[in-house]
């Protein structure tokens, strides 16, 4: 689909077609008739794989069957991912013939569409297909079925599909009502003439800001209202990601989207937050955290990425069997937030089988300890057992609910009240923190940027949350070759129902270490109650420096950064992003500079020796060529963790000087904030910022 590249433009104004309505258009198919008794689709999440991100719009029926089989021979299938679901770009460059009725590229689909469906069921796979609800207009989508809603569903069933994606495009183009035509829709697929049953999945990706302004009834966030009666699936928010490019910030969003309205999922129907998309640009970490968030949502779970690209990691998580009976639980529940939103957050999702499954959710930068109780879980009980969905490994706890969580990570655990004989005692590992650096103490904060030769000083917290002691504790790290571990101090011997514990280590950074981030973890091996256990904490991240920069007033923008984001597109170095232009705010050109999209992090290493850094910001000028919407930015720098400079809103056709001290600073990190109104047309710019340094 064609989803955001005609954001907020006013798509009908971008392809010349005036405000289309409609009436502007045949009508569409008659007022729904009464139900016929029919059987339940999608009594639990459905999964399943999507070409849209993993083979664009220009397969063909020999790749859509080669990943089929990809499915059955990677274990996929036997686990459920089931629909092999041919997204936009299956039909032909005219979509209708002569006859009315749509049909396949005949070039890429030789043997014609019914030919291919019937091909995926030999497999033992289910056959899905894409439509949208509009009328076609060329250049707006690339199909339509508005005016031919019974031909179209009677065409799909007679092919031998099992489900239809009915997107929005031209829809929104041809400004039609959204819950009008999906249930026309809806209703023409429940009637179709083969009687064949056909999960509906709506994808009305609309949402502003992201699009533009839009009235609420016209978005998908509204979508809820309407399609658990009509529909099993419905998209609640906007794309995840564009092709190649899924962000976890994305994921994060279109999970809360997702989260709004819990009370609309159940059995047969089902909140819809987008495809999974690992290899797309999230790390491993990040992709197991959009698969617990889904499955604690009870989403349809649909890949989009290429599965014959599949790492064994990637395969492990799409199959892990404990999140997978969590998304598919029969009590058909979606999660919901237990305490506040915030940095850390606790979800919980109840089971048929009386447990529950909880996610603690890092949505940090560094690894977090979080806890919960089991009465804020919904469990009158202070034993419980827990099950860690990620390990598989069973434990003990009293009174607390607790994990160490990865940077972007998800603890998932299935916590029940205890009975019997107790289970080892659950033992929390910290993620190793650093407390001093080359003997000069340092706050911690989890990721470091050292130089190479560096000496760390490294602290490991241990605790335990269970009903019995933990004996013998033994703590070792995990360095890259060639760093060195020594272990200072005493170890424990013991730690003691509620006891907790440290083990100190001096790690050495070789002075040959390559450039860029290494990572160290703890485990800890302990006697419990059931025999040897080992439990590992999550890595804290070692960011080894390129040397900081020397010389008065030089270009910040020629130094080599640490690591740089930005809301879209990559950051640009002396132009503005996504387009090659020259850096010109507020009528001035700058030779050097920054071009970056909301929001963005640029984060240096400055080593202690710099003084001074000046330059200004603003909104770049080439927004004015795209539309008036948006356009709005915060920049701010940050020396070691401490904001020392904040512009306050920033709008278009202004420039912001700034002139600050970064004496002592071992570290500076540019952000730039979309101002609360979303990234729309926020190309931001660093302009002539220059950096003095000893």
């Amino acid at each position: 689909m064609l989803t955001k590249r005609l954001v907020g433009l006013g798509v009908a104004a971008l392809l010349g077609l005036g405000a289309l309505t409609a009436t502007a258009v045949p009508a569409a198919a008659a007022p729904p008739r009464a139900d016929t008794p029919a059987p339940v689709l999608a009594a639990t999440p459905y999964a399943g794989w999507n070409t849209y991100f993993g083979l664009g719009g220009d397969y063909t029926a020999t790749q859509v069957l080669d990943v089929a089989d990809k499915l059955v021979s990677s274990g996929l299938a036997r686990a459920g991912y089931d629909i092999v679901w041919l997204d936009g770009g299956w039909q032909a460059s005219t979509p209708r013939g002569a006859d009315g009725q749509l049909q396949g590229d005949p070039a890429r689909f030789p043997d014609g569409m019914a030919s291919l469906a019937a091909a995926i069921h030999a497999k033992g796979l289910k056959a899905g297909i894409y439509t949208d609800a509009g009328p076609y207009i060329p250049g707006s989508c690339g199909l339509g079925s508005y005016g031919h809603y019974q031909t179209d569903a009677d065409t799909f069933a007679k092919w031998g599909f099992d489900a239809v994606k009915v997107d929005f495009l031209c829809g929104i183009t041809a400004n039609l009502d959204p819950k009008t035509v999906y249930t026309q829709f809806a209703d023409a697929l429940r009637h179709n003439s083969s009687g064949r049953p056909m999960i509906l999945n709506i994808c009305n990706p609309v949402t502003s800001p992201d699009w533009g302004n839009y009235p609420e009834s016209q978005q998908s966030t509204n979508t809820w209202s309407y399609a658990p009666a009509i529909a099993q699936s419905w998209r609640t928010y906007t794309d995840v990601g564009f092709v190649n490019s899924i962000k976890y910030t994305d994921v994060l969003r279109n999970f809360d989207a997702n989260a709004r309205h819990p009370e609309a999922a159940g059995p047969g129907h089902w909140n819809d937050p987008d495809y999974l998309g690992p290899q797309l640009g999230m790390t491993d970490e990040e992709f197991r955290s959009q698969m617990a968030l889904w499955s604690m949502s009870a989403a349809p779970l649909v890949v989009g990425s290429d599965p014959r690209t599949f790492s064994p990691a990637t395969v492990a998580t799409l199959t892990n069997p404990d999140l997978l009976a969590i998304d598919r639980d029969a009590l058909g529940k979606q999660a919901v937030r237990v305490g506040p939103a915030g940095a850390t957050e606790t979800w919980t999702k109840p089971l048929s089988d009386g447990s529950v499954a909880v996610a603690l959710v890092n949505r940090g930068d560094s690894a977090a300890d979080i806890a919960t109780t089991p009465s804020a879980v919904g469990i009158d009980a202070t034993r419980v057992t827990v099950k860690d969905a990620w390990t598989h490994a069973l434990s003990e706890a009293k009174d607390s609910i607790r994990s160490s969580v990865p940077a972007h990570g998800v603890s998932v655990l299935i916590v029940r009240k205890g009975t019997g004989q107790p289970q080892s005692p659950r033992v929390l590992v910290s993620a190793p923190s650093f407390t001093a650096v080359n003997g000069t103490a340092i706050t911690p904060t989890g990721d470091l940027l050292a130089s190479a030769g560096a000496k760390l000083a490294v602290t490991v917290g241990l605790r335990n949350d269970g009903t019995t002691p933990a004996l013998r504790p033994k703590v070792s790290l995990t360095t890259p070759a060639g760093w060195t571990s020594t272990a200072t101090g005493t170890q424990p011997q013991l730690i003691v129902p509620g006891g907790t514990a440290t083990a100190s280590f001096t790690v050495t950074v070789p002075t040959g270490a390559p450039v860029g981030a290494s990572t160290i973890g703890a485990t800890v091996s302990f006697s419990g109650i059931r025999g040897a256990v080992t439990v590992a904490s999550p890595a804290a991240t070692v960011t080894v420096a390129p040397a900081p920069p020397s010389g008065a007033d030089q270009p910040l923008s020629h130094q080599p950064w640490i690591s740089a984001t930005s809301g879209w597109m990559t950051p640009a170095v002396d132009q503005s992003v996504g387009g090659g232009n020259p850096i010109r705010v507020a009528g001035v050109t700058y030779p050097t500079g920054l071009g970056v999209a909301s929001p963005s992090d640029i984060r240096y290493y400055v080593g202690g020796v710099c003084t001074r850094v000046t330059g200004a910001v603003g909104i770049d000028d080439v927004v004015d060529n795209v539309g008036p919407e948006g356009g709005t930015a915060t920049f701010s720098l940050v020396a070691d963790g401490k904001t020392v400079w904040d512009s306050g809103v920033v709008a278009r056709g202004t420039a912001v000087s700034f002139d600050v001290d970064l004496s002592g600073a071992r570290e500076l990190v540019l952000h730039v904030g979309d101002a609360g109104d979303g990234g729309y047309n926020d190309r931001a710019d660093w302009a002539a910022p220059l950096i003095s340094c000893s």
